[in-house]
């Protein structure tokens, strides 16, 4: 919790920084989709990410704290990056646990001229960096010919 102080004329008063009352809801409602993504898989979350541009590259980075190396998976088909891992869980007796286990994945379209020869993966400290090459070739519009029939 965040706490800031106030001067009023008695002094000093202690405000704290207002949370979500029940913090499990918005995770809840952002994996919404996932849930209803693959229903044979079990559990599906989505992997959450950030993605810029940087350097004439784009780039991607997922959050995977917890997640071996082994069983991360990306790839990329028909212009879409895809990140898909599974988390297992420890085998313990456990009194709480908070910590999501099993599959998650996150698929992101690639921006128009995106090089998908061209991509690198990095997993460091539980953060998954893919890099895309910017400098593909753009396809030209093509003109169809409209046959007449009769």
């Amino acid at each position: 919790m965040t706490a800031s102080a106030t001067e009023h004329r008695g002094g000093t008063t202690l405000k704290r920084g207002q949370r979500f009352p029940f913090p499990e809801v918005p995770d809840w409602f952002e994996n919404l989709p996932a849930r209803f993504a693959m229903p044979t898989m079990g559990e599906l979350y989505t992997v959450r990410i950030e993605d810029y541009t940087e350097n004439g590259r784009y780039v991607v980075r997922a959050e995977l704290p917890g997640t071996s190396p082994e069983n991360i998976d990306v790839f990329i088909s028909d212009g879409v990056l895809t990140v898909q891992a599974e988390r297992t869980e420890k085998e313990v007796d456990k009194n709480h646990s908070e910590i999501r286990y099993g599959v998650m994945s996150r698929s992101v379209t690639l921006p128009s001229g995106a090089d998908e020869d061209d991509v690198t993966a990095d997993y460091t400290n539980g953060m998954l960096t893919v890099s895309v090459g910017m400098g593909a070739e753009k396809p030209s519009a093509k003109h169809v010919e409209i046959k007449h029939g009769g």
